[in-house]
C-alpha cells in the first residue's frame, strides 16, 4: 500500500510540475533566452529606430553579452565592433567626445555597434540579411558575392557564402531574432517581421 501511495504522490508532483512548466513557460524561456543591457540597448536601437530585438540577437551572437570580448581579428566590445569601424563612427557629430578607448564600455559599444548596423542597413535598402552578412564579413566582401552572383543576398541560399562562419553567424542572429520577437514586446508596431529563420 506504501509502495502505490508513494507511486501516486510522485505522479501527482510531477503532473504538477509540468503544468507548472507549462504554463509559466515563457518565463522559462526568457531564462534561456534573456536579453541583458536593456536600458541601453532601447535607447541605443531607439537612436536610429531600429528593433532592439535585433540589436539583442547581434549581442547574443558576437559576445553573448560579455563586454570584455575581443577576437582574434581584433574586434573588441559586446557588439565586437572592429576598431577602424568604430572609428569612423565615432567622428560622427553625436559621438563627439568619445574615443576608442571608450568601446570597452558596454553603453558605448552598443551605441557604436548599433549605428553601424543601421548603416548596414541603409546600405542594402534595408535588406536585414544583407546587412547581417556584411557585419560580419565586411561590405566589401558582400558586394563582391552579389556582383560576381556567388550569393544572391537571400536566407535561403545563405550556405552559398563563401565564408562559413558567415554564413552560421546571419542562421544564428536571424535565429535569435525570431526567439526575442517571440518572447519579448516592442512598442513600435510597425517593424516589419524578420524572414524565416532558418534552423542552426
Amino acid at each position: 500500500m506504501k509502495s502505490r501511495q508513494k507511486k501516486r504522490w510522485f505522479a501527482l508532483v510531477l503532473l504538477l510540475l509540468v503544468l507548472v512548466l507549462f504554463y509559466r513557460s515563457e518565463w522559462i524561456s526568457r531564462l534561456i533566452y534573456p536579453i541583458m543591457y536593456r536600458d541601453e540597448i532601447e535607447q541605443a536601437a531607439a537612436d536610429v529606430e531600429l528593433d532592439p530585438r535585433l540589436v539583442a540577437a547581434v549581442i547574443r551572437v558576437e559576445s553573448n553579452y560579455r563586454p570584455q570580448a575581443e577576437s582574434g581579428k581584433g574586434a573588441v566590445g559586446i557588439m565586437q565592433v572592429m576598431p577602424l569601424t568604430a572609428k569612423s563612427i565615432l567622428q560622427e557629430r553625436r559621438f563627439e567626445g568619445l574615443t576608442l578607448r571608450e568601446m570597452e564600455q558596454p553603453e558605448v559599444n552598443i551605441r557604436v555597434g548599433t549605428a553601424y548596423l543601421s548603416t548596414l542597413l541603409r546600405m542594402y535598402d534595408q535588406d536585414l540579411v544583407k546587412a547581417l552578412a556584411s557585419y560580419n564579413a565586411g561590405p566589401g566582401n558582400v558586394n563582391e558575392w552579389l556582383e560576381q552572383g556567388v550569393w544572391d543576398g537571400s536566407l535561403e541560399s545563405v550556405d552559398n557564402i563563401p565564408f562559413g562562419e558567415t554564413s552560421r553567424y546571419v542562421r544564428k542572429v536571424m535565429y535569435y531574432y525570431h526567439k526575442y520577437q517571440e518572447l519579448y514586446e516592442y512598442a513600435d508596431k510597425q517593424t516589419e517581421e524578420a524572414p524565416e529563420a532558418a534552423s542552426l
